[in-house]
This record gives structure tokens, C-alpha cells and sequence, in this order.
């Protein structure tokens, strides 16, 4: 039986083009003007997954979504124009509990959403397949994040914490860097799959909320212990030496990896700068299989590697991917990600 998506979009242009490429996919379609037909449609027909535009008349995006979280598990992927307004907007949307995104490539009324249509399907069918997992501290709750109750070992030495992510990724980042305590040991370069606008907006308001200093990597930067590096969205991340200190790069994208940052990129830039036996690298929630190959290869020559289990994976690909090839050293469910990393790292 064909599964059910709901197109909700104030342009009516943007439903017909989301419905074509969805309906290739063996979809069938509901649409909805606006938020508040959106909402009714969702009552009515209990879709399988739902795909959200954000700036609509009668009733937005944010309300619709708040409202569809109370009355349904239905997963819902949101579609946000690529400005720092849209970003804000999309991080809204994944607090209140969307799966994921995608960004109309040509603003609010885009004519080339035709470019995002093999994405468009990628994430919807992977939103449908998503576990529920509610993760995300609240920026309302205390200011101070739980610390680790894990012991430091001191003697750790290690040089970098490499972390690649993808769907599911900003909750399960921000779970994850907020019990990280103030003077970890070593720098965190985190490869998210995101637009370019996006990693920017992203890296604020985690350091809002954080211990540690967070920053974009958006250009040649010493990467210092303690603070977290978002590489730059829409580029690829690389790792070098410079008088003996470690500095990252962003770089423009390599047209031979699909996703961006790349993980598989920024994991190989460390051979030659970091010795496998000096890095950590972690492999959180996500579809496909980005950085898997390079962690597993990583992981034979002395890297340590951290899987996140199936329990709490918004999409299980990429850390499954890892695990599969044999290149785990611990399989973690969220939670505990952060006591593995202080363990090793050390203060």
C-alpha cells in the first residue's frame, strides 16, 4: 500500500513541483494551502509523512507544526528558504520536534526546486522510516548543562574529535556538546550536512547554550581545545599543520562527495596531520553513509570510534554503516557519548 504525504505550501507552484517528485517516488499526495488546512488535513487523513513550509498566511509553518505535534506522531520535514531568517526559523521547527529540512534553493517561491528534488525524496523517505526520539534541551532550561559524572582520564592524549552527522543531527549535536564540561582537552570539528547560512546561525546559538566556546569554521583557523568548530555549510572542512599547531580550513565543495560538509573529507584530511592513535572520531545519526569507509580505516590504524547506537538514532545509516564495517570501538547510545569522550579526552 502507498504511503501518504501531505504538501503543505501557500505557493501553488511549490506544491505542484514537491508533489511531482514525491508522487515519482510512489507517494500519494495530499496538499494544503496554509498552516490551518494543514493541520485539518493531518486530522482528516493521518498521512504517513508530512512536508512544512514555513512563511504562509492564516497560519505559518511554526504554529502548524506545534500544532501537528500535539495531535500526531506523523513525521514532518520542513521546507525553509536558504537566508539567516530561514535558518532561524528551520532551528524553531526541529526544537519543536520536525525530522528534517530542506531549503528551497531559490528563496520563498523557488523556480528551481528541481535542483533539491532527489534530496526532497531522500529526506522525506527517510523522515518516514525516522525513530521518534524527543532529545533536545530546551534553551529555557537550566543555564548550566549536567556535566559528566564519568572520572577524566588525565593521561588521555588526544589530538582532535572528529564528528560527522547528518538527519537528526542539530538535536542530537546540541544533546550532545551541552554535557561536554568547560576545559574539555582537545578541539571538536563537527561536519553537519547543512546549507551554507545555516552553520553559521547554527554554531550561535549553541554556543548560547554550551559550556564551551562554539564557532563556525569558516575560514583558516587554529583549533583550539575546548571550543567546537561547525564546519562551514556548503563547503568541505580540512584539517593541516602549521609550526606544529592544528588548524582547519573551509574549503569549497568537492564535487566527487554528495554531502556537505563532508564527513569521508574532513576524517581523511587527518592522515598525515594527526596520528590515528591521537584522534576520536564519532559517527552520530544520519541517512547514507558519509565518513563511515574513512572512520572504519581511521579505526584499524589506532583511532578510537564511537558509534551511536540504534537506540537513539533519529536515522541509523551512517552510524549502522560504521558498526557494519567492523570500525566501532564502543557502540553508545546519546547519553552516554559525551562520559565516553571526557574518559578519553580528559580536562
Amino acid at each position: 500500500m502507498a504511503k501518504t504525504a501531505l504538501v503543505i505550501d501557500d505557493s501553488a507552484l511549490m506544491r505542484r513541483t514537491i508533489a511531482e517528485g514525491l508522487r515519482k517516488a510512489g507517494y500519494e499526495i495530499i496538499t494544503a494551502r496554509n498552516g490551518e488546512e494543514g493541520v485539518a488535513q493531518v486530522k482528516k487523513h493521518q498521512p504517513d509523512v508530512v512536508t512544512l513550509d514555513i512563511n504562509m498566511p492564516v497560519m505559518d509553518g511554526l504554529t502548524c507544526l506545534s500544532l501537528i505535534t500535539e495531535i500526531s506522531d506523523v513525521p514532518v520535514v520542513m521546507v525553509s528558504s536558504l537566508t539567516e531568517q530561514g535558518a532561524l526559523a528551520t532551528f524553531e521547527a526541529l526544537e519543536l520536534g520536525a525530522v528534517d529540512y530542506v531549503g528551497k534553493p531559490g528563496g520563498t517561491v523557488s523556480l528551481n526546486m528541481a535542483d533539491v528534488e532527489e534530496e526532497i525524496i531522500a529526506k522525506v523517505n527517510a523522515a518516514v522510516a525516522a525513530k521518534k526520539v524527543n532529545r533536545v534541551l530546551p534553551v529555557s532550561a537550566s543555564a548550566k548543562p549536567v556535566e559528566p559524572v564519568a572520572a577524566i582520564n588525565k593521561s588521555a592524549n588526544v589530538d582532535a574529535v572528529l564528528i560527522g552527522v547528518s538527519t537528526g543531527g542539530p538535536g542530537a549535536i546540541e544533546a550532545l556538546v551541552r554535557q561536554l564540561p568547560a576545559g574539555f582537552g582537545a578541539p571538536i570539528i563537527i561536519a553537519q550536512h547543512m546549507p551554507e547560512r545555516f552553520t553559521g546561525v547554527f554554531a550561535q546559538r549553541l554556543n548560547g547554550v554550551c559550556q564551551l566556546e562554539v564557532i563556525e569554521l569558516s575560514h583558516t583557523m587554529a583549533l583550539e581545545p575546548g571550543v567546537v568548530h561547525i564546519c562551514k555549510g556548503g563547503a568541505d572542512a580540512k584539517l593541516s599543520l602549521r609550526s606544529g599547531k592544528l588548524f582547519g580550513s573551509a574549503i569549497p565543495a568537492k564535487s566527487n562527495y554528495t554531502w556537505h560538509p563532508s564527513v569521508t573529507h574532513l576524517i581523511n584530511s587527518a592522515e598525515g596531520v594527526i596520528p590515528a592513535k591521537r584522534l576520536v572520531c564519532v559517527q552520530l545519526t544520519g541517512m547514507g553513509d558519509d565518513g563511515a569507509q574513512a572512520m572504519a580505516e581511521m579505526h584499524k590504524r589506532g583511532a578510537r570510534t564511537i558509534a551511536e547506537s540504534q537506540a537513539t538514532a533519529v536515522v541509523f545509516g551512517m552510524p549502522k554503516c560504521l558498526i557494519d564495517l567492523g570500525g566501532a570501538s564502543e557502540i553508545l547510545p546519546l547519553d552516554q557519548i559525551a562520559q565516553q569522550l571526557t574518559k578519553w579526552v580528559g580536562k
